[in-house]
């Protein structure tokens, strides 16, 4: 399901922000067509712009903006809550949105703004960011003046035709963040093509560590080896670690490697093979295998919760086949 962040984007003491934000969720929250979580920039406090390199990479030295990037990456789509000031969006909305790049990319934004003027001049800097960042900003827009929807400038109170509006807004913003869905999952793609490389890599190294890398605390595998599966992260890293016993070389190929993304599900469906030499120095070619490949998101991250290595069986003699090539 397409998931929606609602971004508070002031950190200021007396914000209305909050008050806005939890409407606006309260409001989405009765939708059946995405899942709604409120993503405030105060449990974020991120320094001012400290990341060495630039964001265009998506890789981050500061576990600050690492869990910043977390929460963004996993949305599909957002509704940016800000004030204005001086004619533009808060400081810590503007470093917030630079400390990442990849994260913000494909997707789709909304806003809900509020000040003088309605903060309609902090939205019009907004949407020029969001250019830049490749996020489709949409046209409707919910524009709360303090004098009017605040009693006493302070608290929250909208007028019932704001909610209209705000229907309006998160309709445009489900649909547009749905409709770049494409784009999105090539991105997802070459994250998970990557996965797959951490495997070849692990097995090739022999490294445990490397492996843990790609396999989720939960998954589930079925092995063309007894047991019939193997329940855990645990018990998946020992059946490779059994591997590792017999090679004193291990490689692994994959061939014709098909991957179906959506928003936080993956299968990919291939062929795999483990070869290497063995501790006398035998090279053992191996067997090319059915291998199927299931990828979930875990905290952000594409790792397998699922995987089945099969050979087809003749009819005949209820045998195994393992001599066939892909």
């Amino acid at each position: 399901m397409i998931k929606i962040g609602i971004v508070v984007g002031s950190t200021r003491p007396g914000r209305r922000g909050d008050q806005v934000a939890r409407w606006v969720h309260e409001r989405a929250a009765r939708r059946t067509d995405a899942e709604f979580e409120v993503i405030d920039l105060a449990d974020h406090p991120l320094p001012h712009l400290e990341e060495p390199p630039t964001a265009n990479p998506g890789q981050y030295a500061d576990e600050r903006t690492r869990a910043w990037a977390e929460a963004i990456g996993a949305c599909d789509g957002f509704v940016v809550v800000t004030p204005e000031y001086n004619h533009s969006m808060p400081g810590a909305l503007k470093n917030a949105i630079d400390h990442i790049h990849a994260e913000w990319r494909d997707k789709a934004a909304g806003f809900v703004s509020y000040g003088g003027v309605g903060g309609a001049r902090a939205v019009e800097q907004l949407r020029l960011v969001c250019g830049a960042l490749q996020v489709a900003d949409v046209s409707p827009q919910v524009t709360l003046a303090l004098a009017t929807e605040f009693e006493d400038f302070t608290v929250f109170k909208p007028g019932a035709y704001n909610v209209a509006a705000l229907d309006t807004l998160l309709d445009h913003v489900v649909a547009w963040s749905a409709a770049l869905a494409p784009l999105r999952n090539g991105d997802a793609e070459a994250e998970i093509r990557a996965q797959i490389g951490l495997i070849i890599e692990g097995l090739r190294a022999k490294d445990l560590e490397v492996l843990k890398r790609v396999y989720a605390p939960d998954v589930v595998s079925f092995d063309v080896e007894p047991p019939l599966q193997h329940v855990g992260l645990d018990a998946k890293l020992a059946n490779w670690a059994k591997v590792f016993t017999f090679f004193e070389k291990v490689d692994y190929e994959v061939r014709d490697l098909t991957l179906t993304v959506s928003t936080d599900l993956a299968v990919g469906h291939g062929f795999g093979r483990v070869s290497g030499t063995l501790h006398d120095g035998t090279a053992v070619e191996g067997m090319w295998v059915r291998a199927t490949f299931c990828f979930g998101k875990v905290d952000g991250t594409w790792m397998i919760v699922h995987d089945q290595a099969s050979v087809p069986f003749d009819m005949a003699t209820g045998r195994g086949v393992a001599d066939l090539e892909p």
